[in-house]
Order: structure tokens, then sequence, then C-alpha cells
């Protein structure tokens, strides 16, 4: 036998409703008998090609395996002897014989509906089984017989705080609200939507998303940090320019001192509570080098007589968004040496 080593896996596709038996029947009822099973595959968002086209049996998308398993970052071993396949990522281990209704996962049986097979020198599977065993999620678009498939990102997120997980990476009517997550659950996380929200699976099997505040889970990379750093920077934005006045009120955005200003950006943005005075909240998160900052790091500096009596917002590029002037009000300003000679403290806080 002959192992494709630039190809697909494969996958039992879900109709949109959410069961097999619907997307089989859709899938059949549309696909013209010329017309080939899958049009087209992408896996986040690049496409995929197989190295022969993708076949549907019995109502499932069958494709060769390699490429995929390898793409989703499993290691995969063969032997001809068995023709069984295994493949292994972290502590998951998927091992099946071709032909067989079942496959095991780290001693677990799962059914096969459709058993894979080896056509004209490849090894075909069915490509939802493989992508979902290894965290990843199939999304078939049935006018356009087209499959995305989304890798995961990390393993597990711990919920910290009960959060609603959605139908849509949005908090509006059209989002629906399937169910409350407490506090404790173990979500997969399946891709980073943005700033503000997760994709993720349950354990259950839901798929939908959940806010991606840290407030709600211990999820974190750096790609979501420097995009939620961007967001607080894009929000700070829209204050440039705000009076500034000593002892501003928390409750009105009119004016803002530095730690205000700083209160305010990380609450309506985070949903961070930080404490209402820079020296204290110099005590939150963890401490950074200033070789080490990223945007949306708190630098604290000497000010009043005080070891910490101003805080700003690190925005990148060696600028800083603050406000302190009644002249200048909320503005960015280079870290000049001037504020490094000031310089007493950098935390992170998300």
């Amino acid at each position: 036998m002959r192992m494709n080593t630039k190809a697909l896996l494969l996958l039992l596709f879900a109709a949109a409703g959410g069961t097999l038996p619907a997307l089989q029947t859709q899938a059949a009822a549309t696909t013209p008998a010329s017309a080939p099973a899958v049009e087209a595959i992408y896996l986040d968002g690049q496409p995929f090609r197989t190295e022969i086209q993708p076949q549907l049996m019995d109502g499932t998308v069958m494709v060769p395996m390699r490429g995929l398993f390898e793409e989703l970052g499993a290691e995969i071993s063969w032997n001809n002897h068995t023709k069984t396949v295994s493949a292994a990522k972290g502590k998951r281990v998927f091992t099946y014989r071709i032909g067989e209704r079942t496959a095991d996962i780290n001693g677990t049986s799962i059914s096969v509906n459709v058993p894979g097979q080896i056509t004209d020198g490849y090894t075909l599977m069915p490509l939802r089984m493989i992508s979902e065993t290894f965290g990843g999620t199939v999304k078939w678009e049935a006018a356009t017989r087209t499959v995305r498939i989304s890798s995961p990102i990390h393993g597990e997120a711990t919920i910290r705080y009960g959060v609603n997980l959605r139908s849509q990476p949005e908090a509006s009517d059209s989002s629906r609200a399937l169910r409350m997550l407490p506090a404790g659950e173990k979500v997969q996380v399946i891709r980073e939507a943005d700033a503000g929200w997760l994709e993720v699976r349950t354990s259950a099997g839901e798929t939908g998303y959940i806010s991606a505040k840290p407030k709600y889970s211990n999820y974190t990379s750096d790609t979501l940090a420097m995009r939620q750093g961007e967001a607080l920077l894009t929000y700070g934005e829209k204050l440039l320019g705000t009076p500034y006045e000593f002892g501003a009120a928390v409750d009105q955005t009119g004016t803002f001192d530095c730690s205000s200003f700083v209160l305010h950006v990380f609450k309506e943005v985070l949903s961070v509570e930080l404490p209402r005075v820079s020296y204290n909240q110099a005590k939150e998160g963890t401490p950074v080098g200033l070789n080490d900052l990223r945007p949306g790091d708190l630098l604290f500096f000497s000010a009043r007589g005080l070891d910490i009596g101003h805080v700003a917002i690190y925005a990148g590029d060696n600028r800083i968004l603050h406000t302190y002037s009644k002249e200048l009000g909320v503005h960015y300003e280079t870290l000049d040496a001037k504020w490094k000679g000031r310089f007493t403290a950098a935390r992170r806080v998300f």
C-alpha cells in the first residue's frame, strides 16, 4: 500500500441542524451525479487540497488521511501488516484498523459510520471523525458544497465566572444564549474569533462562543493579548482630548485623571476591575520589565513627591496613552528619557 504524504483526513459531517442523518440526506440530494461531492475544503481559512478528489460514501465525505492528520499537529504511524493507523497529539492517541466499524481514542471505543478503505493507493477515512478527535471543528456549506475546518489553538480553558455560551460572537438579540457555563467547567478553545470572543466546544460536544474577557476564563495567548491591547487603545483613542481633572469622579466620562482614565478603559473593554488610585493599581497583575512591554501594560511613574503618583497605558512603539495635563487632556506621548527617569514599575493585568 502507498500512503499519501500530503493529503487529508476524514470527517463525518453534521447537518446545519446538528444531526448527521440530515446532512447525509441534504448532501446526497443537493449534489448532482456529475458534480464532485465537495467543491472545496478550507482549513483555518486557507484552501486545503487533497491529492485525489474527496469522495461521498453513504453520505459521508471521505478523504486521504495523512495530510489532515499532519495539519492538525498529530504524529502519524502506519502498520502495513495490520493496516492500522495510529495518530498522537499531546496525550490523545487515536488508533484505527482500516475496514472496521470502531476506532479507539485513549482506550475508549468510538463508532465509525463508514469504514475507512484503501482506494487507488490512498487510505480514505471519514473527515469529521479525525478532525474532531484532535480538536478541530467542521462546518458544511451545502449551497457551495464547501467544507470549512477550524483547528484548535490550545487545549482546555477553565471557566472562572459563569458565562453564556452563545450562538454568535456577540451579545445581541441575534445571538442566542445556548446555556450558562458555570465556574469550573472546562472547554476546548477552537479559535479566537476576535479580541472579545472565543469559539469553544464543551465536554458535551456543544459549540458556541464565550466572552474572551479574562474575567470569564483562564484562557490566554500572545495573539489574544495583542488583540485585547489593541482594543484597549482603540477605545482609549475615542477619549482623546477629554479634559483632565484631578480626583475626577469615576461615574462619568466628561473628565479624567490618570487613574480614573485607566480604570474606565479597562472596565469597559475587558471587564477588568482596577482600584481607583495608581498606587493600588500598581499592586495588580504581575510585574514586567521595560524591555518586555506589550500594548496594554500599565506603567507607573513618580509624581507629586510620591514613588507612584501617575499611571499610563503602554501603546507600543515606545508610546504611552495617559492624562495629566489640563491643556492636553487624554493624549499620546513618547516614552522618552524624561518619563523613563521617573519610571517606577510596570504591571501586566491581562
